[in-house]
């Protein structure tokens, strides 16, 4: 491996783990939400009511979509680099 691919992977490999830690943090929901619904008492009749409220919750299913996708993009990126590197080398011979 070149200096480029290892560049490469090493981005790669802390994306993923990046992803992985933010999703732990906020959580582990398997799906993400973008609102959550919220119990309220009224002060003025002592009743309760529910209400959505707008929050975002990072889930499973956004960590697997960004993780694959850098998967792919650092495949695609590692067989670039190394394609070019073996050009270089048969121009050279």
């Amino acid at each position: 491996m070149n200096k480029k691919q290892i560049i490469t992977f090493a981005i790669s490999l802390t994306i993923i783990i990046a992803v992985f830690i933010i999703w732990i943090i906020n959580g582990t929901y398997v799906f993400t939400q973008t609102q959550i619904l919220i119990e309220k008492k009224d002060a003025l009749f002592g009743t309760t009511y529910k209400e959505w409220q707008n929050k975002f919750i990072w889930g499973l299913d956004l960590t697997l979509i960004i993780s694959a996708v850098s998967i792919i993009a650092s495949t695609i990126l590692f067989f670039i680099f190394k394609v070019k590197r073996k050009r270089k080398n048969e121009i050279n011979s």
